[in-house]
C-alpha cells in the first residue's frame, strides 16, 4: 500500500471516528466520577481507561475494586465480560489482507471496541489498519481524557451534580439495551430475568454474601447458557449454531 493510500485511509478513519470519540467523551466523564468514589486518582483513573477500552469491564472492575474482591474475580469477571470482542476480532480478521503482519494485526485488536468494530465491519473493501489507527486516534484519547476530566470534575462539581452526572452510567445502558429488547422479545425477557436474579442475589439470605465480583460471573454465565439453549442463534442452514 502507497503512502498516499495509507493517509487516505488514516483520514477516513478520523473522519469516522470523530462522532465515537465525542461519545465517549460524555460516557467516560461518569465512568471517571466512579473512579474518583472507587478511591482512584486522576493518573490511576486514565490509565486504566487507556489500555482497557471496555466500559463495561471498567465499570464491573469498579465495582470489585471497591468490594476489595481478589484478583481472580476480577479476571474471570473481565474475560466473561469481554468475550464478545474475541469474537468481534475473528469477524474482523476476516476483512483484513490474509499476508498482513501479526503488528498491525495486533494494532487492530487494540482497539476493538463495539463502535470502532461497528464502522470497521460496514466497509466494504478490505480493512486497513491504517483506517483502524484513525478511528483510534480520536476514540481513545476521547475515552481517557473523558475519565480524567470526570476525576478532577468530580473534586470541582457540588455532590448533587455528581450524582446526576453518574446517572448517565444507567442511561447508557438503557440507551443499549432497549432498542435491542424491542426488536426481539427474546432479548427483553432475558432482561427481565437478569433484573429479577440479582434483586434475588441482592436480598436473599446466603446469596446477598455472595462477593460482587462472584455475582458478575454467576449471573453472566448462567442467563447466557439459558439463553443459548432455550432460543439458540440459527446458522445460515437453518441448524443450531451451537
Amino acid at each position: 500500500m502507497s503512502s498516499e493510500e495509507r493517509g487516505k485511509q488514516f483520514k477516513e478513519g478520523l473522519r469516522d471516528g470523530i462522532p465515537i470519540g465525542l461519545g465517549y467523551l460524555a460516557v467516560s466523564f461518569t465512568l471517571g466520577i466512579q473512579c474518583r468514589e472507587s478511591g482512584l486518582s486522576a493518573l490511576e483513573a486514565t490509565v486504566m481507561s487507556l489500555v482497557n477500552l471496555t466500559s463495561a469491564g471498567e465499570f464491573a472492575a469498579l465495582t470489585i475494586i471497591r468490594t476489595a474482591s481478589s484478583y481472580l474475580e476480577m479476571a474471570i469477571s473481565q474475560l466473561v465480560i469481554n468475550l464478545r470482542y474475541m469474537l468481534m476480532s475473528f469477524a474482523l480478521s476476516q476483512k483484513v489482507e490474509p499476508g498482513l503482519s501479526v503488528g498491525h494485526r495486533m494494532g487492530i485488536s487494540f482497539g476493538v471496541t463495539d463502535e470502532i468494530f461497528g464502522i470497521s465491519i460496514g466497509r466494504k473493501d478490505r480493512l486497513s489498519p491504517f483506517y483502524s489507527y484513525g478511528a483510534m486516534a480520536v476514540a481513545v484519547p476521547g475515552w481517557t481524557a473523558g475519565t480524567c476530566l470526570g476525576v478532577i470534575m468530580g473534586d470541582i462539581l457540588p455532590i448533587n451534580i455528581v450524582n446526576a452526572l453518574s446517572l448517565a452510567l444507567y442511561g447508557m445502558f438503557l440507551a443499549i439495551i432497549v432498542p435491542k429488547a424491542k426488536e426481539d422479545k427474546h432479548v427483553a425477557a432475558i432482561c427481565i430475568v437478569a433484573i429479577a436474579a440479582s434483586t434475588v442475589f441482592s436480598y436473599v439470605p446466603y446469596l446477598k454474601a455472595v462477593s460482587a465480583g462472584s455475582r458478575i460471573i454467576i449471573l453472566t454465565v448462567a442467563l447466557s447458557l439459558l439463553a443459548a439453549l432455550i432460543w439458540p442463534v440459527k446458522d445460515e442452514e437453518g441448524k443450531d449454531a451451537a
